[in-house]
């Protein structure tokens, strides 16, 4: 059922995403520069656990569709400087609201209490999951 849920939310998502002018992946990346500010392709490939190469790709479409911009190290290009547009902003705030919508219809029908046991079963799943991964290694 979690597949399931996950799969239902993401069809619902996918094309406010698409209507906001973000492509796969992009929107958990808009929304993380939103809440923690400028950062660079390293800090968004650990926070997500993701393949930096991939990261690269999102962050070079995403800056082509002026939703972000680099300042550069010239060091190292993960290193790079990454930050919200004006248009990113605007694009976080529909997104983030599109996400609150999403949330609502999701919880329609749960209490308070549920919503919060709700929250904490999916991060402990969550944890879970990651030690498991970790212990596999």
């Amino acid at each position: 059922m979690m597949y399931r849920a996950f799969h239902a939310q993401r069809h619902y998502l996918r094309p406010l995403a698409s209507k906001i002018g973000l492509g796969s992946g992009q929107p958990k990346i808009l929304a993380y520069l939103a809440e923690s500010g400028p950062c660079s392709q390293r800090e968004i490939a650990d926070y997500f656990e993701i393949d930096p190469a991939a990261v690269c790709r999102m962050i070079d479409l995403m800056q082509k569709n002026g939703i972000i911009s680099i300042k550069p190290d010239n060091a190292d290009r993960r290193s790079d400087l990454i930050t919200l547009t004006q248009k990113g902003y605007s694009a976080g705030k529909e997104w983030k609201q599109s996400c609150n919508k999403a949330e609502n219809i999701m919880l329609q029908g749960f209490s308070d209490d549920e919503k919060i046991k709700f929250a904490e079963y999916l991060v402990r799943s969550y944890r879970n999951l990651r030690s498991a991964d970790k212990s596999s290694e």
